[in-house]
Parts: C-alpha cells; structure tokens; sequence
C-alpha cells in the first residue's frame, strides 16, 4: 500500500507539471461532475428485471415516487451543456484568432466526438445481430439496445449546437428560455399538439449552452448573477412542481405520463439554471481544492476518457446484469423488481461491480477517444517516456 501511494503521488505531480499554468481547471471538474453524475444516475435509477424469459427496463422511480429527489442530485446535463458552451465559444474564439476555417475547427471537434460512438455502435450491431440469430427474444435486444443507445441523443444535441457556435454564442439565454415556455404554454395550456414539444429538445439546451457561452466572455463573473439563476431557478422549479403540475423527478419514469426530460419541459430548463448557478459559484472552492495535485489528477484523468466512461456505462451494468443470470435466482438489487428499500440498499453494493466492469469497457475502448498523436521523443531524461501535457479535452 506505501508503494502505491508513493506511485500515485509520483503520477499526480507529472500530471500536474504538465498542466498548462494558465487552464481553468474548474471547467475540468464541473465536466467530470456532469459526466459521473449521469453515470451513477443512470446505474441508481435504471433496472432490469427478469420476467417471462426476458430482460424488460423499469426503475425505481416507478414504484417508490419518494425517491424523486435523487434525480435532483444526477441529473446534471445542464452542467455538462453550460461546460460545452464555455469551451465551445472560447475555442471557436480562439481558432479564428489563429487564423483556423470554421470547417476545420468544426471538423476536429465532431470527429474527436463521435469516433468513440463508432466503436459502441459497431459492437453493439454485432452483439444484437448475434443474439437475434442465437434465439433471444426479440424484446430482450430491444430492451438492451435501446438502453444503450438512449443516451446518445443528447450526444447529437450537443454535437449540432457545437456546429452552430457561430451563430448561438452570443445569443442571450432569455431567447431560448422563451420558446422553451412558449411551447410549454402550447403543449398544455391550449392543448396544442405534442410534436411540438421535440422542439424543446434544441431550445431547452440551448439555454445552458448559450449561458456558458456568456460565461467565456466574462458575462458571468462574480457571484452576483449567479445567484440570481441558483434563486430564481431554484423558485421557479418549485413553483412548477408544486402549482404547475409538473412531475418531481427530473428525468423520465417509465409509465408516467408526462416526462421532464424527453422532452425537457420548463421545469427541467428552470432547474437547470439553478444547477448552472451553482456551479458557478462553486468555481472558487473547486479552484481552491484543485491546487492540489492528488485532486487534480483524479479529474484529469476521469476528463481524458470522459465520453468512454460515458458511452460504455450501460453496457457495463448490462454485461453484469447478464451474467447474473447464470445464477439460478434472481439476485437482488440486479434482478428483482425495485419497490423497496431492500432493493435500494443491494442496488448500492452492486456500484462497485459495475464500476469494475466499466473499468474493463475503458481499458479495451479507450483508445478511440484519445487523438491521434504526433510523433513523440523516444524518452526524456531518465528512460523514460515525456508525459504530455493536459490539453483541452476533447469532448466539450
């Protein structure tokens, strides 16, 4: 154990070293939040049950309603997008400086996006095509592949407002915070149809979006708007679960009838203005606490395989809920319907086991996130290879 730590206290401060002096590190921290709380969500909220021959998706949101503030604490997707605007805008800013197309810039970003989407998506039509023609049930596959493919949709969003940072970046937050309502007033006010709310799915991001494109230019400093969007989204949150008849949980419940979520609804776009204060105002500490390069090594490391982490968790909780199967009865927590505290209390003994699973999905996949590299000196002093320094991720 003394080894091990004399080895990563060694690690921490190469990682360190190699961090350009001036690289705002908060913004690496409130994307590892982003990411790891749609990890744990999705693992605490999402579960398959064994019933009639197949796996079938439920969650315990369903049948214990109390349990809606959870969602409160991982669904963090506005924090994600208020990240990709900030670094969306000052890279875009900082490539026409350079002299750099829009085609390029927009080109690097997008293929740096989606190449580890490709590898997800080959072996999963691999995987699907192999059981269909093994015997599995046809719902089963569904099941599965739609539980992996389901959070790639906010990938596309973000990808098409990434593409359109010319023309949103200095758009102010209130203009898409406006049709966001707009269409809210429509869908349920006049009983408009519901089509028209997918439109929410461009105008509810963008308002996290836009607002860390503000925050790029400087628009957010001090703490005094912040907490003016952690007040009034806060307030106006509660106002629209309480007296709006939105649903409490800020993500969707299979069987509920409306979904905060898909598509973001008023409720989820107000909420998220409170988490985007939030974050704003937790820069300072976070910079505090990221002086230390123990601390920082841990984010730069989660932020370098940020979107391996995030494609292949579902796939890690599935293989070990597939392999559970192999067992003669359902185990709890894995396979048994979510309606209890018991079932809460297994569900939190199985994290590690699909932490360690997704640990096997980075060491194999990985490498398609990581930009092709240039040509590297063979060793820096001592025999070593150089440790290169921690860029701009890739992701946002």
């Amino acid at each position: 154990m003394p080894e091990l730590r004399a080895r990563w206290a060694v690690l921490a401060a190469g990682i360190d070293r190699a961090t350009p002096a001036g690289r705002d590190r908060t913004v690496d921290v409130l994307r590892a939040f982003a990411i790891l709380g749609v990890v744990l969500g999705h693992w605490l909220v999402t579960a398959l049950t064994a019933t009639d021959g197949g796996l079938h998706t439920t969650s315990p949101l369903a049948h214990i309603p109390w349990l809606a503030p959870v969602s409160w604490v991982f669904q963090t997707l506005a924090v994600f997008f208020l990240v990709g605007g900030h670094v969306a805008a000052r890279g875009y800013a900082a490539a026409r400086g350079r002299g750099v197309s829009y085609g390029a810039w927009v080109g690097q970003r997008l293929a740096r996006l989606f190449r580890p989407v490709a590898a997800v998506l080959t072996l999963w039509s691999v995987v699907a095509g192999g059981m269909l023609i093994g015997g599995a049930e046809l719902d089963t596959v569904r099941t599965l592949v739609r539980l992996v493919m389901s959070p790639l949709w906010f990938l596309l969003v973000f990808a098409a407002l990434t593409a359109a940072t010319p023309l949103v970046a200095r758009l102010h937050p209130v203009w898409p915070l406006a049709v966001v309502a707009g269409v809210d007033v429509w869908r349920f006010a006049l009983a408009g149809p519901e089509s028209i709310g997918w439109v929410n799915v461009a105008a509810g991001w963008l308002v996290p979006f836009t607002l860390g494109a503000a925050w790029s230019r400087g628009a957010l400093a001090g703490p005094k708007r912040p907490l003016f969007l952690l007040g009034a989204g806060t307030a106006s949150t509660v106002a629209l679960v309480l007296w709006g008849g939105y649903p409490a949980s800020m993500v969707g419940v299979p069987g509920s009838a409306l979904s905060n979520l898909n598509p973001p609804t008023l409720a989820a776009v107000s909420f998220g203005l409170a988490q985007c204060g939030l974050a704003l105002l937790a820069r300072e500490p976070l910079a505090r606490a990221m002086r230390r390069p123990s601390a920082w090594a841990k984010v730069a490391l989660v932020n370098l395989s940020a979107m391996t982490i995030f494609l292949w968790h579902q796939t890690a909780m599935m293989a070990v809920t597939a392999l559970g199967l192999l067992v003669s009865t359902d185990l709890p927590g894995l396979h048994t319907v979510p309606d209890s505290a018991g079932w809460i209390a297994a569900r939190l003994l199985w994290l590690p086991v699909f932490a360690a699973a997704l640990a096997l999905c980075w060491s194999a996949f990985r490498a398609y996130e990581q930009p092709r590299r240039t040509r590297q000196p063979a060793t820096a002093p001592g025999g070593r290879a150089p440790l290169a320094p921690v860029k701009e991720s890739v992701h946002v």
